[in-house]
């Protein structure tokens, strides 16, 4: 079965973005149609769309939307930054929206169309990136192999195959034979909901594990890579990404398993030196006190929520991007695998 996608500008000029409800997996394939900007905002904010690449994609088709219904330059910057402030650490959320930004500033014709080329060009990179980091990455999964890992980041978090699931998915197609153990990744199940779907759909073999199973299946030589993705990457190659990643990069370093992120250029962020300065969005308590609707602990206890954690560059055996595997992880080999076209 093929997973249908997560993200698609139906019509031309005078249409609309239609997003694949990710709240609503896996039992209910459903779809939300977003209309205007504050509809793309909300979908962002609540994860009916979710994954770095994803939301990038979704926000330069959200600038389409607000152009739909003002066509004029009068109120553009705050709309710009009404999306930006909807997800804080997803550096592509802000890679898109600078790109969509610049673009308008200097393009001349009807608006709405300007800017519907451009999301369509910035989407159809994401498609041939993703394609590009699954040959890079399907090159580290041998026949045989246990591989874990973290989060979502297929189909469902990108506009192409995904990022570390992209790996899979091509190492799939070269007919390799191995096993993914995909953690829950508590408090939102994303491993368990999502990623469990999609490689269920594709045919791989998947089995989810909770997150305090990781070290379990680890000492039992069950696991021979582990592979993730990222939501920003910083100069020295320190990785944000689901909160839980850090955890699981110490186990392997622990266990002696590589350890690789799969990422994009564009969620590399060279205007930071290191991932101390990546800013951690926190979120609901409610995400933790109330999972799937139904309360799990005390009225009135403090709950700390952060989404995402950061890897420091030393726990990374590699990073896949679309050029190429940066290995090892250090500043001088990011910006030249990266190149001149490096984002940010």
């Amino acid at each position: 079965m093929t997973a249908p996608r997560a993200i698609e500008w139906a019509g031309d000029e005078a249409g609309f973005l239609r997003l694949l409800d990710q709240t609503r997996l896996p039992t209910e394939v459903t779809f939300r149609e977003c209309r205007d900007l504050e509809a793309v905002r909300a979908a962002i904010l609540c994860l009916a769309v979710r994954g770095a690449p994803a939301i990038g994609v979704s926000a330069a088709y959200g600038l389409v939307l607000w152009m739909q219904a003002h066509r004029t330059k009068a109120g553009w910057p705050e709309a710009v930054e009404r999306l930006r402030s909807s997800r804080p650490t997803a550096v592509n959320l802000m890679w898109a929206l600078d790109r969509m930004a610049a673009h308008f500033a200097t393009a001349t014709g009807d608006p709405v169309a300007v800017l519907l080329a451009e999301a369509r060009k910035i989407e159809a990179e994401d498609i041939a990136m993703c394609e590009a980091m699954g040959t890079h990455g399907a090159a580290l999964i041998k026949d045989g192999s246990g591989v874990l890992t973290h989060c979502n980041t297929g189909a469902l978090a990108t506009a192409g195959i995904g990022t570390a699931l992209a790996a899979m998915f091509a190492a799939h197609r070269q007919g390799k034979r191995f096993r993914v153990f995909a953690d829950e990744t508590r408090p939102l199940l994303q491993g368990a909901r999502l990623t469990a779907w999609e490689l269920h759909q594709a045919g791989i073999d998947v089995t989810v594990i909770c997150d305090n199973m990781a070290a379990h299946v680890m000492k039992e030589g069950k696991v021979h890579l582990a592979i993730v993705g990222a939501d920003r990457i910083t100069a020295n190659g320190d990785a944000a990404n689901k909160i839980g990643t850090y955890g699981v990069a110490i186990l392997c370093r622990h266990h002696g398993i590589p350890f690789y992120v799969a990422a994009p250029s564009s969620t590399f962020d060279l205007s930071l030196p290191t991932g101390d300065l990546i800013p951690i969005e926190q979120r609901n308590p409610a995400e933790v006190t109330h999972g799937l609707g139904r309360q799990t602990a005390p009225d009135g206890v403090k709950v700390y929520n952060p989404a995402f954690d950061v890897t420091p560059s030393s726990l990374i055996a590699g990073i896949v991007t679309e050029k190429g595997v940066i290995s090892p992880v250090t500043e001088a080999n990011v910006r030249a695998v990266l190149g001149s076209a490096s984002p940010v």
